[in-house]
C-alpha cells in the first residue's frame, strides 16, 4: 500500500497519487471481503479494469465514481462540495439591516390632507 504522509501530497507525483487511490479502494474492498470478481460486477466494470484500478494504472473518474458509489463510501466526495461562505462584513451588513422593532399594526398612516 502507498502512504502519502500528509505533508508529501503536494510532492507526490501523479502515479504516487494514483496507487493511493487505487490502494485505498482495494483496502476497502478488502474490508467488506469482497472479491475483484464481485466488485467488479457490482460496479458494472470488467474485472481487469479493477485490477488496473487497483494497482493505479487506470484512473477513470467515472470507475472511481462507481466504486465508491458499490463501496458504500460515495460520501467521501463531499470534500469537493463547494460551499458559499459569507464574509464577516456582509454578516454585519445584514445584521444591520434586520428590523429592530416592530410596528403596531393599528398605526395608521397620515393622509390627512393638510388645511392650508
Amino acid at each position: 500500500m502507498t502512504d502519502i504522509s500528509d505533508n508529501n501530497w503536494i510532492a507526490a507525483s501523479d502515479s504516487a497519487l494514483m496507487e493511493t487511490i487505487g490502494s485505498f479502494i482495494k483496502h476497502h474492498r478488502l474490508q467488506q471481503n469482497k472479491t475483484q470478481n464481485q466488485l467488479a460486477k457490482e460496479a458494472g466494470i470488467a474485472r481487469s479494469t479493477l485490477s488496473l484500478f487497483e494497482k493505479g494504472k487506470n484512473t477513470s473518474m467515472l470507475v472511481f465514481i462507481q466504486l465508491l458509489r458499490t463501496l458504500k463510501i460515495l460520501n467521501l466526495l463531499q470534500q469537493f462540495q463547494v460551499r458559499q461562505q459569507i464574509s464577516p462584513i456582509q454578516l454585519a451588513k445584514l445584521e444591520q439591516s434586520k428590523r429592530i422593532r416592530a410596528r403596531r399594526s393599528d398605526e395608521k398612516k397620515s393622509t390627512s390632507k393638510s388645511d392650508w
